[in-house]
């Protein structure tokens, strides 16, 4: 009988996709890798670096697992690991996900020396007073005067984006984007809702509330209360 490979390698346009098994054992897995890829892909100096995405299938790996796949590519000297993808995840990876993804809404006033934060989405009713500061891992959303710092998307989101009825901040932050507000800005009481992104040219940039469904049509999520 022809023995079951564990692991299967395909050349694209982009470089190698490794394909493992995920029914054998961990050790039968490395074990078969190593063997192939040195096999194929001995060490050369004057070849050029070749991109590897390994694709684990319904496998678990942990860390020290992840970093000894890797090392073992690693070795073959011209191999380079892009990404290991598997379709697993902890149940503290999916909390964490989902609390980035969800939606927290807050009722109350931020004050002065105060900060408020959320893994993902902040929809805050209420001020956000001079001194006190709002940070989201996503979008911010304030039903009130922002008359402080917001900053949304902290973890790096460059999409997130910033939502206030009146919007008169001491200090704008969008991912690692700062953008401070002018020395005098007269507040109306009637001003339009208004919003804060990150434009083209990697600035933060102000305008209608109205703009953001062109801008960032995934907003939309919100009407079907996903």
């Amino acid at each position: 009988m022809k023995k079951m490979q564990n692991v299967m390698i395909k050349g694209t346009k982009d470089g190698l996709t490794l394909h493992l098994d995920d029914s054998c054992s961990y050790d039968e897995l490395k074990k078969e890798l190593d063997e192939k890829l040195s096999a194929s892909y001995r060490a050369q100096d004057d070849r050029p670096l070749i991109t590897v995405k390994v694709k684990v299938g319904n496998r678990y790996l942990d860390e020290e697992q992840r970093e000894e796949i890797k090392s073992l590519i690693r070795q073959k000297k011209n191999l380079v690991v892009d990404s290991i993808e598997t379709n697993v995840i902890t149940i503290q990876e999916a909390e964490q996900m989902k609390n980035k993804s969800e939606i927290v809404t807050v009722a109350k006033i931020i004050r002065s020396g105060q900060v408020l934060q959320v893994e993902g989405d902040l929809l805050l009713i209420g001020d956000v007073n001079p001194g006190g500061t709002v940070i989201a891992g996503g979008n911010i959303f304030i039903m009130g005067a922002l008359r402080g710092i917001a900053h949304a998307g902290c973890y790096g989101n460059n999409e997130a984006v910033i939502a206030a009825s009146s919007m008169n901040p001491a200090q704008l932050r969008i991912s690692q984007f700062i953008n401070r507000a002018p020395d005098q800005r007269v507040e109306e009481e009637n001003r339009e809702m208004e919003c804060a992104y990150i434009d083209d040219n990697d600035q933060i940039n102000v305008d209608r509330l109205q703009v953001l469904m062109h801008l960032r049509p995934n907003l939309s999520r919100f009407e079907g209360g996903r």
